[in-house]
């Protein structure tokens, strides 16, 4: 079986270093060649279009920063739909709007393939030991036919229904990892101002109905002052743009996501596009006067849990 991969960025580099670590052929395109360079180096071919990818592959990811990137990739002339025929799969990695994905998915199965969304989520330390856990949409007899793929980049894998739905669930999850973000930030800066200990405030959250899974990692970075999560300002605003744009379709109106656009609409104009999403906490660190330090944190983030096969996770409700 040979896998095409189109992305090799933060996330998409170590899902592609998986696949590799795990016996599959592997053939793999980025505009920055540099990032292609190691893995041509352990025995992957280097595709020079994507449509040549697509002809010479079974199945061909693309994981890239934007709705409009991955378009660019499928629709040029020398695009991943000029080379896809009958029997071969695109898998959508990318964080991406349902509706898109749903487009390209059109254009996919008029090719005589079939599509689907499978977006991951857990952090970049879980993605390289292939411990992260991935979202799937779309027709039950691709998943199948993937199953073996997604079980060697990930440990969880959730079929989430229709193409397009895993996107909507990624986006959703990724509107509630930002949401407790910034009241971190706001919880520990009160903390330091109320003359707290942080490392003891950071474990008072952990043992209580206070923990998540962004304050054993964010928040850890952020007190060591890296603020390195391998996730940076502009992928949160495009993120939380995503979101936006479901809720209104779907008729919602919510409060609190207008606010976080706007919070890290202004980190992004003080620190850069290419910040890392965590210093957002930086916006109070400023305002205060002070900074959110203890000893003992790490720089970035490890996953020590060793890689275990993936496998499909039932949908919960019975």
């Amino acid at each position: 079986m040979t896998i095409g991969f189109i992305g090799l960025g933060n996330v998409g580099g170590k899902l592609a270093g998986s696949l590799q670590r795990n016996g599959f052929d592997l053939i793999v395109r980025d505009l920055d060649r540099a990032l292609a360079e190691p893995f041509v180096a352990a025995g992957a071919a280097f595709a020079q279009t994507p449509a040549a990818m697509a002809q010479a592959a079974d199945f061909v990811i693309t994981c890239l920063p934007s709705p409009a990137a991955s378009a660019a990739v499928m629709e040029a002339e020398d695009g991943i739909l000029a080379g896809l025929s009958a029997g071969k799969i695109w898998l959508e990695m990318s964080t991406t709007d349902e509706a898109e994905v749903r487009r390209l998915g059109a254009l996919v199965a008029a090719a005589g393939a079939m599509a689907l969304d499978c977006p991951v989520s857990g952090g970049c330390h879980r993605a390289a030991t292939g411990n992260i856990s991935i979202f799937a949409g779309g027709e039950r007899a691709a998943f199948k036919a993937v199953l073996p793929v997604l079980s060697a980049m990930g440990q969880n894998i959730l079929h989430t229904g229709p193409l397009g739905s895993a996107s909507i669930l990624k986006v959703v999850t990724n509107y509630l990892a930002t949401a407790n973000l910034v009241s971190l930030g706001e919880a520990l800066m009160v903390a330091k101002m109320a003359d707290m200990d942080l490392a003891t405030t950071y474990e008072a959250i952990r043992i209580s109905s206070g923990n998540s899974f962004v304050h054993e990692t964010e928040s850890q970075v952020i007190l060591n002052g890296s603020y390195n999560i391998n996730f940076t300002m502009d992928l949160v605003l495009k993120d939380m743009s995503l979101f936006q744009s479901i809720a209104e379709r779907a008729g919602v109106r919510p409060e609190l996501s207008p606010l976080f656009l706007d919070i890290f609409a202004d980190g992004l104009q003080r620190y850069g596009p290419r910040a890392w999403s965590s210093m957002i906490v930086k916006r109070l660190e400023d305002a205060c006067g002070t900074d959110l330090r203890a000893p003992g944190f790490p720089p970035e983030m490890i996953d020590d849990e060793p890689e275990a096969p993936g496998k499909e996770i039932a949908r919960g409700g019975g």
